[in-house]
């Protein structure tokens, strides 16, 4: 067994880490210098609490092509703004389609929806690979169709969805395009204008290097979304209806600005560093640990094939081992972090073929170093020995 003195960290998918220096330095200043609530008071530090807002916005207007950055309401998460635009945005009787590769913050509200509201749904099968046929969704298109939901990136298979080809879909149909870049914002280039984007969930503590707690929505400027929560926004508060005006309309209550100040470092990181080269690092490290992988006996890896276009995502089966028990083993005899299980999403895993056993998701970040890899792939090769020699 090899002794690891320090933790090699592969679950970014869920929450990236480490942070950029930055980020955590943001956090704290904010917290020391800019304590009031945004948007609340004209004193000094209030204005100060309401400018990191500000800024946060047009750093990830500029990420995402965005011409006006108070289209982007702040929210908790991708979860919580995907339930903003799918509860906001449907209305009884409509119609709905999505994939299989959803995660459940797509397919539980829907299915709320359903339940509640009566609205209709179609969820379009892709491959094995992840791969979706844009015909299929056309044909799925209903005159009740109001809205198609993709996942940019699947959190499973790590496969990348044709945005752009949905997007023009989307336009020449005369429906709305829901983006969930969960695992793409900050990864994969994101042009809401030539994507045809009208509505773009992301999180602040993925790609973007942020902190938990922090995440938001693209509402494109011609739609209009029913709000999510009611409350106090500091404009028109003498009205009993929640105002009009953007971002207020969608961001009722004292938002995070402290996570909301991280967020904005980390944004400013990848506008830095540059998204393709962001991409082209974590390709590297995921095509090498694919390599690694499959050369391992009884190891089988999920999604594209080696050298297919794909986010820093491998999941993977083990022969005759449980993927909890490889996670367990992985953390406690090496230091190894990843996730087992279902991640989250079981139409991925009815499309991968592994609904009943479940895949240990292994997921690099542009802090992982090579060496990581190694250790990671020497690891799974002592355990499935060692299992192989126990049966």
């Amino acid at each position: 067994m090899n002794e690891q003195k320090t933790l090699i960290y592969m679950d970014n998918a869920a929450t990236s880490w480490p942070k950029p220096p930055g980020v955590v330095e943001a956090i704290e200043r904010n917290v020391r210098e800019n304590a009031a609530n945004p948007g609340r008071g004209s004193h000094e530090m209030a204005v100060k609490a309401s400018r990191v807002l500000f800024d946060a916005r047009k750093r990830l207007a500029r990420l995402f092509a965005i011409g006006n950055p108070n289209d982007i309401a702040f929210a908790l998460n991708t979860t919580h703004a995907l339930n903003l635009a799918i509860q906001g945005y449907l209305k009884p009787g409509d119609h709905v389609i999505a994939t299989s590769l959803e995660h459940n913050s797509v397919r539980r509200p829907i299915e709320a929806m359903k339940r509640r509201f009566g609205i209709h749904a179609t969820f379009i099968d892709a491959d094995e690979w992840g791969r979706l046929n844009v015909k299929d969704v056309e044909d799925a298109i209903t005159p009740s169709t109001k809205l198609i939901a993709a996942s940019h990136s699947s959190n499973l298979l790590g496969s990348i969805a044709p945005i752009a080809e949905l997007g023009e879909l989307a336009k020449r149909r005369g429906v709305k395009l829901l983006v969930d870049a969960a695992q793409s914002a900050g990864v994969l280039p994101i042009d809401v204008e030539t994507m045809g984007i009208d509505l773009l969930a992301f999180p602040g503590h993925k790609g973007l290097l942020g902190p938990q707690g922090t995440g938001g929505l693209y509402i494109h400027p011609e739609l209009d979304l029913e709000p999510l929560m009611h409350g106090g926004t500091g404009s028109k508060s003498e009205a009993p209806e929640q105002p009009m005006i953007r971002p207020d309309r969608y961001e009722a209550g004292t938002q995070n600005t402290p996570g909301i100040a991280g967020l904005s470092e980390g944004v400013q990181f990848v506008l830095r560093e540059k998204t393709k080269a962001i991409h082209d690092k974590e390709r590297d490290l995921t095509f090498q640990l694919m390599e690694g992988l499959l050369a391992i006996e009884g190891v089988r890896i999920l999604g594209p094939e080696v050298g297919v276009e794909r986010t820093a995502i491998v999941s993977f089966v083990a022969e005759g081992m449980d993927p909890s028990e490889m996670a367990f083993l992985l953390d406690r005899q090496f230091g190894i972090a990843v996730r087992a299980g279902f991640h989250c999403t079981p139409l991925g895993h009815e499309t991968a073929g592994t609904y009943e056993t479940g895949a240990v998701r292994a997921s690099p970040g542009y802090f992982t170093e090579k060496s990581d890899i190694v250790s990671l792939v020497d690891a799974v090769k002592e355990i499935t020995n060692t299992m192989r020699k126990r049966n």
